[in-house]
C-alpha cells in the first residue's frame, strides 16, 4: 500500500478525533479504496465550490451525489442555475436560504434532467424560441407524492390572475392547453385551491400568458414540512451516531440508509514485505506527529475564534441600542432559557400562529408563565421583514405602558431564532370568543355589557397610542385576533409587529407616514390602501370593523357568505343604510332579552362603527371621541335606560 493511502487513513482517524464533518472522512475512505488500483489517476483539486445558489456543499436534505441526502432533493449543478427534478418536472433552483424550508423554483428544461416541462405548443405572440417558449409547461405542475407543496403566496398570485374578457377569445385559438391556462391560470399549479384567494380583486391582464411567463421566470415558491417526512427524523438519529444520511438509489422505494465512515486498517497491508513495513511504519509516525501539531493548532484557533465570537455583539442588539437607551430596553433572555421554558418549542405548547411567528406558552425558571413568540425565519425578504417586525415591536413596546396593552418582558436575538416574551393572557382572544371552535361556550360570557366594556378598553388603548405617546403610534393591525381577553374579561391589545411611529410630513400639518399597505384583509383602511398614506384614522377604521364583529358575532371576512357580503363592513353598512340592522345582530344578544339591553344601545354602537368605517378619513371620529361616546353607551347600559 502506498504512503498516500496510509496518510489518508491516518487523516480519517484524526479528523474523527477533531470532530470534522464525517462526510469528508467517508469521502476520504472512498478514495482510499481505489488508491492502489489506479495509481496513475491525478488527485482532484477543486479550488472552489460552484453549485448555485449554494455557496458551499449543500447539507441534508440536499445532495449533489446520487444516494446521498434525500431522494427528492437531488441537485444537478449547472450555471447560472442548478436544477432539481420533482415528479419528472425540471426546475431551475433560483433561491434557497440557509435553515429555510422554502425553495424558489422556475420550471425550465435542463440538458441533464427530464425536460417534461417544455411546452410543445408555441404561444401566439410569444417571444422568440428558447427560454420564453419553454417556460410554460404543457401540463399542470403536480407536486403530489413529493414532500413539497406550493406556498400560499404563490397560489394566491396565480389565483388572482385573470384575463380581460375582450381578449379571452382572441388569445385562445391554437393550443388547447395554453387556452385553459389563459382562462384559468391557477390550473398551472395542481393543488392550489380557491381558499387562498383574497377579498380585494385586482385588474385583469391583457396578456395572461406573457404575465405567466414573467411569474414563472421570477420563480414559484414551494415549501416542505420536516415533521411530516420520515427521512428527517431518521437522519437526526443517523447524525447522532456520526453517520451520513442517504438512501438506496437502486431500490425503487429508495429506503433510508445511514452510512458510517470506515476507519479500520485493511488486513492485506500487514502481509507486506518487512522492508515495506518499515518504510510504511516510519511514514506513519511522521504523519501522526505532523497531524498532532496541526490538530493542536486547530484547537487553539477554534478556541480563539469562539472567544472572539462571544465578544462580538449581535447586530440586532446593536441596532436596538442605537435607537434607544439601554436602560429602556427590556431584559435579554438566552435562547437556551426560552427553549427550555417551551420544552424545545414543542408544538403541543403552541397557543397561536401569526404571519411573523408562532406563539408558545412558556414557564420561566422563576415560575412565571409567559407567552413566547418565535419569529419565522424564511427566505431573504421574509427574514428581513421578520427582523424588522422584531426590532419594531421591541422599540415600541419598550416605550409604552398602559393597562390595556400587552407588556413585553424581554427578547432574544440569536442565530437560531428571534424570540419575544410577553404577558401570557390565558383566556384567548376576542376572535376566539366570537368565532372560535369553543365560541358557543365562550359567547355566554360575552354579554352586551361585556362587549361594550371590551370596545371601550380597546378604544382607551388607541387613545393612549394616538395622543399620549410622542411621536404617536399607529398599531396598523387592530383585529379581534390581536385583542386578548383576561380571565376577568378585561382586554389587552397586542402584536405590534406592523406598528409605525407617525411623523409630520412636509406637505401637511396632519400626522402621517407614507408606507406600503399592510394588515389583515377585512380590516385594512381602503383609503390607506389607495393612497399609501398611513394615519391614526386607519386604526379607527379597523376598530370600526371590530365593533361590527361585537354587534353581529360574525367574522370580518367570510368566504362562505354571498359575494357582496364577504366583507363584514360592506354588509353591515348596507344593512344600516336600508334600516335592517336587526338582521345582523348576534342571536346570542337577542337571548338576553329587551330588559338586559337598553333601548338604542346597539343602535348607538352601530352608528359609531358606521362613522368609523367612513370612506373619507376626515369623517371618522378620533380615538378621544371613541372613548367619550363608548363611555356614554356604557353608562346607558349599566343604568338600564
Amino acid at each position: 500500500m502506498s504512503p498516500r493511502s496510509i496518510i489518508c487513513m491516518v487523516t480519517v482517524i484524526l479528523l474523527r478525533v477533531l470532530s470534522i464533518d464525517l462526510t469528508i472522512a467517508y469521502a476520504c475512505y472512498s478514495r482510499l479504496a481505489g488508491a492502489d488500483t489506479d495509481r496513475s489517476s491525478s488527485s482532484s483539486s477543486s479550488s472552489s465550490f460552484s453549485c448555485p445558489p449554494f455557496t458551499s456543499p449543500p447539507s441534508f436534505p440536499f445532495a449533489t451525489t446520487p444516494g446521498c441526502g434525500h431522494p427528492s432533493f437531488q441537485i444537478h449543478c449547472s450555471s447560472p442555475h442548478s436544477f432539481i427534478s420533482i415528479n419528472n418536472f425540471s426546475f431551475a433552483l433560483l433561491r434557497h436560504e440557509l435553515n429555510s424550508t422554502f425553495l424558489l423554483l422556475s420550471p425550465q428544461p435542463s440538458p441533464i434532467l427530464n425536460a417534461a416541462t417544455q411546452s410543445s405548443c408555441p404561444t401566439p405572440g410569444a417571444a422568440a424560441a428558447g427560454f420564453f417558449n419553454s417556460i410554460i409547461p404543457n401540463r399542470s405542475i403536480d407536486l403530489s407524492g413529493s414532500p413539497f407543496r406550493f406556498s400560499d403566496a404563490s397560489c394566491s398570485r396565480f389565483f388572482l390572475l385573470r384575463p380581460c374578457e375582450s381578449l379571452s377569445s382572441r388569445s385562445c385559438t391554437k393550443c388547447p392547453w395554453e387556452c385553459e391556462v389563459h382562462n384559468n391560470p391557477v390550473r398551472l399549479l395542481s393543488g392550489c385551491g380557491a381558499k387562498r384567494h383574497h377579498v380585494l380583486e385586482p385588474g385583469c391582464q391583457e396578456d395572461v400568458l406573457g404575465y405567466l411567463r414573467s411569474l414563472l421566470k421570477l420563480g414559484i415558491q414551494v415549501e416542505w414540512d420536516e415533521n411530516d417526512d420520515p427521512y428527517f427524523s431518521s437522519c437526526q438519529a443517523c447524525q447522532a451516531v456520526n453517520g451520513v444520511c442517504g438512501f438506496n438509489s437502486s431500490d425503487p422505494r429508495k429506503p433510508f440508509l445511514c452510512f458510517h465512515s470506515q476507519t479500520q486498517f485493511p488486513a492485506s497491508w500487514i502481509h507486506r514485505e518487512s522492508q515495506n513495513r518499515i518504510v510504511l511504519f516510519s511514514t506513519l509516525v511522521m504523519v501522526i506527529c505532523l497531524l498532532v501539531v496541526v490538530g493542536v493548532a486547530t484547537l487553539v484557533f477554534r478556541f480563539r475564534a469562539l472567544e472572539l465570537q462571544k465578544s462580538v455583539v449581535d447586530p440586532t442588539t446593536l441596532f436596538l441600542h442605537h435607537h434607544r437607551s439601554v436602560n429602556l430596553l427590556p431584559p435579554v433572555f438566552t435562547y437556551g432559557e426560552l427553549e427550555a421554558s417551551t420544552n424545545r418549542f414543542d408544538p403541543r405548547n403552541k397557543i397561536g400562529d401569526g404571519g411573523f411567528g408562532s406563539v408558545y406558552i412558556g414557564h420561566l425558571s422563576n415560575g412565571q408563565v409567559v407567552a413566547v413568540k418565535k419569529l419565522h425565519r424564511q427566505q431573504a425578504m421574509a427574514a428581513a421583514a421578520s427582523a424588522k417586525a422584531f426590532c419594531n415591536e421591541i422599540l415600541i413596546l419598550s416605550s409604552i405602558d398602559h393597562p390595556n396593552l400587552v407588556k413585553l418582558h424581554g427578547y432574544c436575538s440569536d442565530p437560531r431564532g428571534l424570540v419575544l416574551v410577553y404577558d401570557y393572557v390565558p383566556n384567548g382572544t376576542l376572535a376566539d370568543h366570537l368565532h372560535g371552535s369553543k365560541c358557543l361556550e365562550r359567547k355566554r360570557s360575552l354579554t352586551w355589557e361585556v362587549r361594550v366594556e371590551a370596545a371601550l378598553q380597546t378604544a382607551m388603548a388607541l387613545e393612549y397610542l394616538h395622543f399620549s405617546v410622542a411621536p404617536a403610534i399607529v398599531h396598523r393591525d387592530i383585529t379581534s385576533s390581536n385583542i386578548f381577553v383576561e380571565k376577568d374579561m378585561r382586554i389587552k391589545v397586542g402584536d405590534f409587529g406592523l406598528s409605525r411611529l407617525l411623523v409630520f410630513t412636509d406637505s401637511s400639518s396632519s400626522k402621517s407616514v407614507w408606507t406600503g399597505p399592510q394588515g389583515t384583509p377585512g380590516y385594512v383602511d381602503p383609503e390607506y390602501h389607495r393612497s399609501f398614506r398611513l394615519t391614526e384614522k386607519s386604526d379607527v377604521y379597523s376598530f370600526g370593523v371590530v365593533l361590527f364583529e361585537l354587534i353581529s358575532g360574525m367574522k370580518a371576512v367570510d368566504l362562505s357568505r354571498d359575494k357582496w357580503e364577504v366583507s363584514l363592513a360592506d354588509m353591515v353598512v348596507l344593512k344600516i343604510q336600508v334600516g335592517s340592522l336587526h338582521q345582523v345582530v348576534d342571536p346570542f344578544l337577542l337571548l338576553e332579552g329587551d330588559d338586559a339591553i337598553p333601548v338604542g344601545s346597539i343602535d348607538a354602537m352601530a352608528e359609531l362603527a358606521f362613522r368609523c368605517v367612513a370612506a373619507d378619513k376626515d369623517d371618522r371620529p378620533d380615538a378621544r371621541e371613541l372613548v367619550a361616546e363608548l363611555k356614554q353607551i356604557r353608562n346607558r347600559t349599566r343604568g338600564g335606560h
